[in-house]
Parts: C-alpha cells; sequence; structure tokens
C-alpha cells in the first residue's frame, strides 16, 4: 500500500505487490510533521523517483519485521472480547486458541457478512487477504463489533511462491509465522485423514479384495502439505506380494484434498462423519462407486479430525478477533474458509469480513453457488479488490514495465474490473464497492481513471491504504461499505435440478462470457455416469486457470470469443459437488525456480526470518 509522501502528497515506498515489500512507516504510524529532509526528500522523489527507490527499500521494514515488534494480546483476552466463556476456549499457548465448533450450531443472532473477492489474478498483485484485514480493522475503528474470517496458508504456497499468506504491511494477522506454519495442526490432521483412508483402500485389496475394487479405478490420491512434482505420478506396491498390489498412483497437495472441502463445508461433528462415509474413493470392476463408508473408515477419519474442526481464534495487528480455519483450494474446491467458521463469526459478531480464493469469477462463484447455498447464507456486500498495476497486466503490460505511468493500458485492463462488477452486481444481485488497492507507481490520472469507470458504473470507489496505515487507512472502505449493505437473496448462476451439462454451461456462459462448451470424451461419459448414478443434482465446481475468465490464461481482460473445453470431470460426493476441469490444472503444485523456502531461516535463538 502507499503512504502519502507528507510534502507533496505523492504516493512514495515500495511496490508492496500483495502485501509484499516495505512502507513509510513514520507516514503509517500518523506522524506527518514536515521536515528538512522530508522536503528535499518531496522534491527529489519527484523529478528522480527510480533514484531513491533503492535507498528507500533499504530503510523499509518487511511484513515479518513488523509482526515480530508487535505486543500482542493475551487470546483469553480477545476471546473475552466477544463473550466466549473458559469453557468454550481451548488455548494453543498465549497468541492462539481453538473455540468450540458447537457454539455456531446454537444459532441466535446472526451479523451481516461481507465478502471480499478480486479482479482476475496477475503478476503485478491485489491485495485480497491484505484489505481483508485492513477493513476488519477499519469497521473496528469506527466502533462496530467486527470479526475477520479467513483461510488457513498451506505450506506448500508458503514456501513455494508466496512466502506467506497473513496479510500485509499493517494489514496482518498475528503471530503470523505460527499462521503461516504448522499454525494448530489443522492440516496435518486433514492430510492424515486422507492418508488414512488411502492406506485402508489398498489394504482392502491386500486383503482379498472383499469390495471387488478395481485397481485401475482408485480415484483417491495420498497428499501433503508441500509442493512437489515429483509425486504427482507414481507408481508404488512394487517389491513382492507382501508389499501390495502394483498400481499408478499419486499425490495431490493437501488443501486440494476432498477431505479439506469436506472439512470446510461440514457444518457439525456428525455432518462431517456423514460427509466422508459419502466419498467416493473407487470403482468395482463393474462400474459400481465404492464409498469411505464402505471401506469401514469414516469414523476413524472424523476422530483425526475431532480437534481440527474447532475453528482457530487469533487477532490482528490492531488486536481485533480473527477466526483462521480450513483453506482448499480456489480451483479444485470452494477456495473459502470453513462453514463453520463463517457461522460461528456471524453469531459472536455484527460485521463478519471474509474472502474468496481468486478472481470473483473463480472464488467468489464457488462461495456463492457452493458455499453459501450449502450453508443457508448469504453476504450483505461484496468488496472487488483491484490495483492499477494489474488493470496494466491486463491491458496487455508486461510486468517489468508495470511502474510506468500507461493511463491507455488501465483503461483497456478495465474491461476485467467491469466484467466482475456486472457478474457480483447483476449476476448474484450484491451490493458492490471497488477497494483500489494503491500502490506508490499510481498515478493520480491513472487512479482518477478506475474511479470514474466505477462511477460509469454505479459502484462506489474507494482508495485503500491499510497496507501503510492499517485499520486508519481502511475507514474510507469501510464507510463505503456500510453505506451499501443490503440483505438480498442471492441470484444462483443455476438451479439445482438443472442437469450437470446446464449448470456447467450457465456458469461459462452467464459468469465466463464464452460461447459455449466443449466436452472430451471422457468427460461426457462422465457425465453421463455421474447423472445415471444420482448425482446429477449437485452443484458443480469449474477448475479453470485463475488468470483469466476463460481456460486459456494467456486470454487476459475480458475475453469473447471463445469456448470452454471440458477435459475431465470428477464426483466429489463427500464435499457436495462436481468438480469440472478445463485445461491443466495441477492439483500437486511444482516449486518455483527459486522458492521462497530459500530464504526462510531461524536464527539460533529461535526467531524465524524470511517469510513475508
Amino acid at each position: 500500500m502507499a503512504c502519502p509522501d507528507p510534502i507533496l502528497n505523492i504516493a512514495r515506498g515500495p511496490c508492496p505487490a500483495d502485501g509484499k515489500g516495505g512502507i513509510d512507516h513514520r507516514a503509517a504510524r500518523g506522524d506527518t510533521k514536515p521536515t528538512v529532509w522530508a522536503a528535499l526528500r518531496g522534491i527529489c522523489r519527484a523529478a528522480l523517483p527510480f533514484l531513491f527507490a533503492a535507498k528507500e527499500n533499504y530503510a523499509m521494514k518487511s511484513d515479518i519485521e513488523i509482526a515480530q515488534e508487535a505486543t500482542l494480546r493475551p487470546i483469553t483476552e480477545i476471546a473475552a472480547g466477544l463473550g466466549l466463556d473458559d469453557a468454550d476456549v481451548i488455548p494453543y499457548g498465549r497468541y492462539k486458541a481453538k473455540i468450540n465448533h458447537r457454539l455456531a450450531e446454537q444459532g441466535g443472532k446472526q451479523g451481516k457478512l461481507i465478502l471480499v473477492t478480486a479482479i482476475s489474478p496477475t503478476p503485478a498483485g491485489e491485495g485480497k487477504t491484505t484489505t481483508s484485514v485492513g477493513l476488519a480493522d477499519a469497521l473496528c475503528a469506527l466502533g462496530k463489533k467486527t470479526m475477520l474470517c479467513l483461510r488457513e496458508p498451506s505450506l506448500g504456497p508458503v514456501f513455494g511462491i508466496k512466502g506467506g499468506a497473513a496479510g500485509g504491511g499493517y494489514a496482518q494477522v498475528v503471530p503470523m509465522e505460527d499462521i503461516n506454519l504448522h499454525f494448530t495442526g489443522d492440516i496435518h490432521a486433514i492430510g492424515t485423514a486422507n492418508n488414512l483412508l488411502a492406506a485402508m483402500i489398498d489394504n482392502s485389496i491386500q486383503q482379498g479384495n472383499p469390495l471387488h475394487i478395481d485397481p485401475r479405478r482408485i480415484t483417491w490420491k495420498r497428499c501433503m502439505d508441500m509442493n512437489d512434482r515429483q509425486l504427482r505420478f507414481i507408481v508404488d506396491g512394487l517389491g513382492g506380494k507382501a508389499n501390495g498390489t502394483p498400481r499408478e498412483d499419486g499425490f495431490d497437495i493437501t488443501v486440494a484434498s476432498e477431505v479439506m472441502a469436506v472439512f470446510c463445508l461440514a457444518s457439525s461433528l456428525h455432518d462431517l462423519k456423514e460427509r466422508l462415509a459419502r466419498i467416493v474413493c473407487a470403482y468395482t470392476y463393474d462400474g459400481q462407486p465404492v464409498t469411505a463408508g464402505q471401506i469401514g473408515a469414516a469414523g476413524a477419519m472424523a476422530a483425526l479430525l475431532k480437534d481440527a474442526i474447532d475453528p482457530n481464534l487469533v487477532q490482528t495487528l490492531e488486536h481485533n478477533p480473527a477466526i483462521i480455519h480450513g483453506g482448499p483450494f480456489a480451483n479444485i474446491a470452494h477456495g473459502c474458509n470453513s462453514v463453520m467458521a463463517t457461522r460461528l463469526s456471524l453469531s459472536l459478531a455484527d460485521y463478519v469480513v471474509t474472502e474468496a480464493g481468486f478472481g470473483a469469477d473463480l472464488g467468489a462463484e464457488k462461495f456463492l453457488d457452493i458455499k453459501c447455498r450449502a450453508a443457508g447464507i448469504a453476504p450483505s456486500a461484496c468488496v472487488l479488490v483491484a490495483t492499477v498495476r494489474a488493470l496494466k497486466s491486463h491491458g496487455g503490460v508486461a510486468k517489468a514495465d508495470l511502474n510506468q505511468p500507461n493511463p491507455d493500458a488501465v483503461r483497456a485492463g478495465l474491461a476485467n474490473l467491469g466484467r466482475h462488477i456486472e457478474n457480483m452486481k447483476d449476476g448474484f444481485g450484491l451490493p458492490v464497492v471497488v477497494a483500489v488497492n494503491a500502490f506508490p507507481t499510481d498515478t493520480a490520472g491513472e487512479q482518477a481513471i478506475v474511479s470514474d469507470y466505477c462511477a460509469q458504473m454505479g459502484v462506489p470507489c474507494v482508495l485503500s491504504e491499510v497496507f501503510a496505515k492499517g485499520g486508519e487507512g481502511g475507514k474510507a472502505l469501510a464507510e463505503a461499505v456500510l453505506g451499501i449493505l443490503e440483505d438480498r437473496p442471492i441470484q444462483f448462476t443455476y438451479p439445482l435440478e438443472a442437469s450437470l451439462r446446464e449448470k456447467i454451461e450457465a456458469v461459462a456462459g452467464k459468469i465466463y462470457r464464452a460461447d459455449g462448451v466443449d466436452y472430451s470424451p471422457a468427460a461426457a461419459k462422465t457425465l453421463d455416469e455421474l447423472t445415471a448414478m444420482g448425482y446429477g443434482n449437485l452443484p458443480v465446481c469449474i477448475a479453470k486457470t485463475q488468470y483469466s475468465f476463460s481456460d486459456n490464461a494467456a486470454l487476459k481482460a475480458a475475453p469473447t470469443g471463445f469456448r470452454m473445453t471440458v477435459r475431465e470431470v470428477r464426483l466429489a460426493a463427500g464435499a457436495g459437488f462436481v468438480v469440472v476441469i478445463c485445461g491443466s490444472i495441477m492439483t500437486m503444485p511444482g516449486l518455483p525456480k527459486t522458492p521462497a523456502a530459500v530464504n526462510i531461516d531461524v536464527t539460533d535463538d529461535g526467531r524465524i526470518t524470511g517469510l513475508f
């Protein structure tokens, strides 16, 4: 987030790309008293901005430094502020706790839900999580009883390309290191439950195969919470009869597992166990589905998840309550925190800020068509996060050139923002406000182009400065959100009674603006089989690239004249949806050339460094 220069009133500081980078701490803390150095710096920076960028970068603190310097309050104090009894709070050390999930089942008053989503992701960064944290802090600063409700970070992206996922700058959830690493062990429990079922499937085959499982049609993969492309496709069971039945196998990352999706959509422990039992993990030689319940694994899997289903309570840098619980991939699942966490938050606060993964065509669509429908909840407002840099990227500007002013590229990229606005406002019927996550390289003219465009679209547009100023920098956004809150029923993209093909084509046409859908022979066959098995009434979860409205990542902005190609269809019976894969979707990501892990370390006194 950009910090204003106290002399020239221009944005300054390094590019924070989704919460990464440094900030002007003096300005962020509200100390804007001019100094001689400030005056000289302002004049020189205006004339030679790039000459001074390196110097300012050197002086800036990283996200982890900001988080480690913060003074946290005991989590029992945060819980007491919510009116929670000691019996319902299970501390995990001084600054983390779990809350009894059964409180979410008691009903009572319900707060207003605010959904934060974003335009289609780009390498430029959008800052969705940072905006969510800052908005919650801003609402609290305005005297509104507010809770933040976020997903848990996955270790794979943390050590791969993200380096962390707890917000950025002065809009973070803490303890940042714990949240980004093992936290309270929820994801480990999910991985263990997943792998228990995998082990019991292969053991059933080894012990005479009483269910007549076809080893060639086992759909259940093992998983681990790390990016490792080497494990995508493996052959196991080698070494003779005593070591199992040789077969092709593979690993997913834990957050792409159906167990994670089940975990996040379950409304209670009982519902969790029933959903686990419905998981279809294999097929027999005559094509009949085999479930986790038939394998006999559901009860033990639920036992492993018994403690994990209790939502996790932490705090923001401004000591406001935050629940972080669950986190499935936004492609292969619905990309939102758990239903129990959301319901619990709505019962404890007047306002709840939550986010959905990736852009509004993926995360928000699944949040609304899958999660909200299953949970019986509905947002009262939608915050659509955009950046000038990302709009320039959609306008055809290369990443290396995004720092250069380019009003024409901003105008070209606005088509992406406009389509997301139309989808949320006209498609789903939600009140929308656009939050422009300001960067130091933005010009006033570029920001004005975005603001004017939003005015033409009939939605408010607010400059967000939460990265640099925390809640104070988000008050304008918070006031705009409060001004549009309205309880409306969701206009779902499709009715559940529609056929699977009709649902797919509804999302493709209404949300993506595709001219039509083509199906591979295998996908068409699977759709027919699932319908015949009685799964035709499930919602669809379309997995495609997050970088485009289409299934082609290269088509930026708001492409038209394309068709979607359905390559594969998978059943997620436990989660309660059908996964529709368009294009090449990785359920086990790989590491980049220089993984974030290279810069993560721990000092001799146990202080973690390098997370961001």
